[in-house]
Formats: structure tokens, C-alpha cells, sequence
């Protein structure tokens, strides 16, 4: 998809608006994993998540090749979005998003705030989606996809940083949402020469990908009800399953329960607040905490756009919760 060169100057055009985000080893979630583990921080970046290196380097492409472009449109649950607005706005190019009903309203605000139209549509992503290319069509916008080899590089900055910071990792657990973030792993890892198992994880109420990895081709669900909407896909990209398959040791699928688990274990350990698909990735590795014994881990946590009430709701109470359709 690209090279090592191209993942370069992908890194310092990030690097204009994103500083290197920090990869800490905290001594309290090594002693609640029993191993050595680093948390690759994209929850500090403008946006809050790791999105917004994949629309800085879209922008980038797209601005120089199309000059012209009279503006972009996409949908979201929230973070691509932001990503979209956020580089949007740095090119002087108008954007319009299209999010599902009952979308995150604080994610709706934060794009509306770096200067996209937002526009609510249908009852999950997929919905938002298929309306964004219509309205693409009619009103002669460029349709950003959720995912693009330039996303992908985009993305793959965060994983270039943490390799070159940490290049001994045996194995790194990654979130899997439309796929950009792991594949870009994917490709860094491989680009850099090193060994490191990735993980992909997902949501038991969206496994899709999950599924589609077993399965070797693409499976669909019909629902992706999993309050952590970073990871609500119903429809895998066969792109990125493709990479996913040939990349990723296996995948692991986690509950909203173990989510909520993994979003407290980081507030006391680090202090830092993870969203559900940011903490997705710890979730795995309390899983998996047998296996993972004289390993040195990773964890990607890859943004921290929780609303307080689905926090206060979701995360504040260790009793189980009742799932709500969130996609």
C-alpha cells in the first residue's frame, strides 16, 4: 500500500498539527496485567483520538491534486469525523458530516465547533453513510470513505512513533472500528522489519470483523448495539480484512462490560479517560492476562471522546449494564 519512505512524510505532514503523541509504561497496569506493558497515548492528540492523522494526510493528498474542490462530505460516529472537520478546516475546505440519530452529542459538537454542517440521518452508521454518498452524488462534494489507503497512512504515523519508541513489543492489542487503525499497524510493523504479534479486538455486540476473520471472507451483521461506537461496524472493509487476515494473529472479542472494566482500570491507574474503543484494547489483554505472562505488551488507546452521561451511566457503576442500540 505504501512504503517505508511515503510512511515518512505521512509522519511529518501529522507532524504540522499533531506532535508525537507519548507512550508511557504505567507501573499500575503492569501490576494489574502482570507483565510489562506501553500505552501508546492517542487520546492526546487535537481531536482526541487517533483519527485525525488519517484526515491531515487525506486533505494533504486530496488539496494538492484537486485544488479546486468545492468540498468534502462523509459520515461518522464521531472520531473520523472530527478527523475530517479538523483537516478540513486547515485546507479552507467546507465539510459536511452525516452521523446516525442519537450520535454522540458531545462528538457532534466538536465537529460542528472545527467548522463542518452536520446533518443526522438513520438509525446506525451504515444508514449515515449510504445518505452521505447520495448527497454526495447530487451536490458534487468528494465522498471521504471511512477507509482509504491514505487513512491508513495517516494512521500508521502513531504505530511508526511507537515502534521507533518501543521496537521490543511481543505483542500489541489495536481496536478494530472500519479497520484503518490495526492495518496501519500492520503496515509499520512490517515496513520496520520487527516481529511484534498484533492483536486485532472487537466488540461482542459488533464482531464483524471478528467473524470475517474466521470466516476468511467478508461477513455482515445486522446490528452493532455496543455503547462503545468507535467499534459499531456491521459491514467489514474488504480491503482491510485482506490486510487484517494476513496480518493480525488472531482476534478478540470483548463485552461492554469488560469495556466499562478497562475505561476504570485506566482512570485509576493513569488517570487518563478512554472512551469504549480506546479502551477496548486493555479489555483484550485482561482476557488474555494468562497468556501474556514475561511478554512486553502494548496497548493502543486510541482516544478518550466519552460523553459524561454515557460514562456516568455506562463506566460509573460497576454492576452490569443493559445494552442500548448506539449504531
Amino acid at each position: 500500500m505504501f512504503d517505508l519512505k511515503e510512511l515518512e512524510r505521512a509522519h511529518a505532514i501529522v507532524g504540522q498539527a499533531v506532535p508525537a503523541t507519548p507512550a508511557h509504561a504505567w507501573p499500575l497496569l503492569a501490576e494489574r496485567l502482570g507483565t510489562q506493558v506501553v500505552v501508546k497515548h492517542e487520546n492526546h492528540t487535537p481531536t482526541g483520538a487517533f483519527k485525525v492523522r488519517g484526515g491531515l494526510v487525506y486533505l494533504d493528498r486530496l488539496k494538492r491534486e484537486r485544488p479546486a474542490i468545492p468540498g468534502i462530505i462523509s459520515a461518522t460516529r464521531g472520531n473520523h469525523g472530527q478527523s475530517i472537520a479538523f483537516a478540513a478546516r486547515r485546507h479552507g475546505v467546507p465539510a459536511v458530516i452525516y452521523v446516525p440519530r442519537g450520535n454522540s452529542i458531545e462528538k457532534n459538537r466538536a465537529m460542528k465547533m472545527f467548522g463542518a454542517e452536520l446533518v443526522e440521518h438513520g438509525e446506525d452508521f451504515q444508514a449515515a453513510r449510504e445518505e452521505a454518498g447520495r448527497r454526495a452524488q447530487f451536490a458534487g462534494l468528494h465522498m471521504v470513505p471511512s477507509f482509504h489507503i491514505d487513512l491508513v497512512l495517516g494512521v500508521a504515523t502513531y504505530a511508526f512513533e511507537l515502534f521507533r519508541t518501543a521496537p521490543d513489543l511481543d505483542i500489541l492489542y489495536v481496536p478494530i472500528g472500519q479497520g484503518s487503525g490495526i492495518c496501519g499497524c500492520i503496515m509499520a510493523r512490517d515496513l520496520l522489519g520487527l516481529k511484534t504479534e498484533i492483536v486485532g479486538v472487537q466488540s461482542t455486540e459488533a464482531p464483524s470483523y471478528a467473524l470475517s476473520f474466521a470466516a476468511g471472507h467478508v461477513v455482515t451483521t445486522e446490528t452493532s448495539n455496543t455503547l462503545a461506537d468507535g467499534m459499531a461496524t456491521r459491514i467489514p472493509d474488504p480491503e482491510a480484512l485482506a490486510i487484517i487476515r494476513k496480518g493480525a494473529s488472531h482476534l478478540v472479542q470483548v463485552t461492554d462490560d469488560e469495556v466499562a472494566a478497562a475505561i476504570r482500570a485506566y482512570w485509576t491507574d493513569t488517570h487518563n479517560l478512554a472512551e469504549g474503543a480506546g479502551a477496548a484494547a486493555l479489555a483484550a489483554a485482561l482476557q488474555e492476562k494468562t497468556k501474556l505472562s514475561g511478554k512486553r505488551v502494548g496497548l493502543v488507546l486510541s482516544g478518550g471522546n466519552i460523553d459524561f452521561d454515557l460514562f456516568r451511566n455506562w463506566v460509573g457503576t460497576d454492576a452490569p449494564v443493559a445494552h442500548r442500540a448506539t449504531a
